[in-house]
């Protein structure tokens, strides 16, 4: 792994690898992420840079390795899939967060997407399956009942 974060970084900054952060830029290149439709949200969520820049500590990179490894439980696994889900950070799963999670698995072109009435059916749908106590929103352990149930994601997860 720190091989791999040192040849990520630009030549000159190879030395200092373990104190240098690896901007998001070459984050994106990696082949794992490259075609992922979340990556700037797993960028996101797995930087601890303070200064917005979703750059990547050896720390970070190591995390972000873990979880997506085939050794990772699906409760990690689940728990990070959750936060990524969470475009507006709030620890919930809302309509707005649904429609962005919709928006990038099927693209953003005009023919792949969805209308107005399609959306709000499907977001409906979710909604219906998953929100369990009905407030409206999907909070991580509702997330992780439905996920339990899925074969898929145990099988393919992050």
């Amino acid at each position: 792994a720190y091989t791999r974060f040192r040849e990520l970084l630009p030549a000159e900054q190879r030395e200092a690898a373990r104190s240098t952060r690896l901007p998001k830029s070459r984050v994106l290149v990696l082949p794992e992420l490259r075609a992922n439709p979340f990556r700037h949200r797993i960028c996101r969520v797995f930087s601890t840079a303070e200064d917005g820049s979703d750059s990547l500590s050896f720390e970070d990179f190591l995390d972000m390795l873990s979880v997506f490894s085939d050794s990772a439980t699906s409760e990690i696994k689940s728990h990070y899939a959750f936060r990524i889900f969470d475009f507006d950070d709030d620890g919930t799963l809302d309509r707005k967060d649904l429609e962005n999670l919709v928006n990038c698995l099927t693209g953003q072109s005009e023919e792949s997407r969805l209308s107005d009435a399609e959306m709000e059916q499907l977001i409906q749908n979710i909604l219906e399956e998953s929100d369990i106590d009905k407030d409206g929103t999907i909070n991580l352990s509702e997330f992780q009942h439905v996920i339990s149930r899925s074969p898929d994601f145990a099988r393919y997860g992050l």
